[in-house]
């Protein structure tokens, strides 16, 4: 059950030769590439396997055809990693960053690979995890969220990935500009959640370093014991900002179980199987153990609702573009509307559970 690399999907491979010259000139120890697959998870940065003469690396690199900037950075996930390596220890080591874009098509960077389970929907069934397994993984995954949002932000150089003066007044007025620039239909809820985060936006909390895509999915799991996290993965968007906009991504992302019948996409995060805590609970959990004030939580669901949906629209727009064949993509406008109504159905109902 560990996650496996496959065969490359058409139009994502790159020279291997230019790779290998390149890593010969600036890896120590390095000599060749042995085999190179795809990790067929996700739907943002590619990532690949590389069987090298040093043992198992992975490369990530940005998506074909992506043309926004700040979150298919390499240099700055490259930096992200080097930074924590240090002082969070479930992070993958990270080994070199590669600006020229002329060696495979795009800039990318490598970090040796942690192995282990990463929790997608496809494979709940090969696992089978009781209901008291889910339970200790969902508590689990929420402190180890508040472990993340405790660290020591100024004396580990990490304050420099970010301002947090105004972060919360500039992801919303970003992530509204971002779904209007990428819109390929037009979505009434969506309009209407734009309006309410303008009128609702609260002040700046006490900053902490953030994820900014902290879900079961980027998460690696010990085979041995499901509620051991091994490592954290895919800190492209983490900076430091209000960590209750972070929490409230994550609860976008943690579909309840009516949730996972309605949208394929929400199933694919088993936050809906049996024993995991639901959105209320998390919450719960997360107060008790950060100390923090949670009682607007109704904004930061709503505000990470309409972030999900807003890089669900960015992916389906490369797709209509062509810049991308991968078949995932071509029913994503299927899970805008979903999760646009999921945050109307918030605002109309005041809380974030049993929608």
């Amino acid at each position: 059950m560990l996650d496996k690399a496959t065969s490359i999907r058409p139009g994502e491979e790159f020279d291997v030769s230019a790779l290998t010259t390149y890593l010969r000139k600036r890896w120590p120890g390095f000599e060749d590439i042995n085999d190179i697959h795809q990790f067929p998870g996700g739907y943002s940065n590619l990532t690949y396997l590389l069987v090298t003469n040093l043992g198992e690396f992975v490369l990530r690199r940005p998506p074909i055809g992506a043309n926004i900037q700040s979150a298919h950075d390499m240099s700055r996930e490259f930096k992200v990693l080097s930074l924590l390596n240090p002082i969070y220890e479930k992070t993958p080591k990270s080994i070199l960053f590669c600006e020229d874009a002329a060696v495979i098509g795009a800039p990318f960077y490598l970090m040796e690979r942690v192995n282990g389970i990463i929790l997608r929907g496809h494979i709940v069934a090969d696992i089978s995890p009781s209901p008291d397994e889910m339970r200790t993984l969902s508590t689990a995954t929420i402190d180890n969220m508040v472990a993340l949002h405790q660290l020591d932000i100024h004396h580990s150089g990490l304050l420099e990935l970010g301002k947090p003066e105004g972060y919360v007044a500039r992801q919303i007025g970003g992530w509204i500009d971002r779904y209007y620039k990428s819109a390929t239909d037009v979505i009434e809820n969506m309009d209407l959640v734009t309006q309410w985060l303008q009128l609702n936006e609260p002040a700046d909390g006490s900053p902490a370093l953030i994820h900014n895509d902290y879900k079961y999915d980027n998460l690696v799991l010990s085979p041995d014991n499901l509620a051991q996290i091994e490592a954290v993965l895919d800190w492209e968007m983490a900076t430091i900002g209000d960590p209750l906009m972070d929490l409230g991504t994550t609860l976008a992302y943690w579909s309840e179980p009516h949730e996972a019948k309605a949208l394929p996409l929400a199933a694919a995060i088993p936050t809906w199987l049996p024993g995991n805590l639901n959105r209320e609970e998390i919450v719960a959990r997360y107060a008790l153990r950060s100390g923090r004030d949670v009682s607007n939580i109704l904004f930061y669901f709503v505000y990470g609702t309409f972030k999900v949906a807003v890089i669900v629209q960015q992916i389906y727009a490369r797709y209509k573009k062509g810049h991308t064949q991968d078949p995932r993509f071509a029913s994503l406008i299927d899970a805008v509307h979903f999760f646009a109504s999921q945050a109307v159905k918030a605002i109309e109902a005041k809380r974030i559970s049993n929608l």
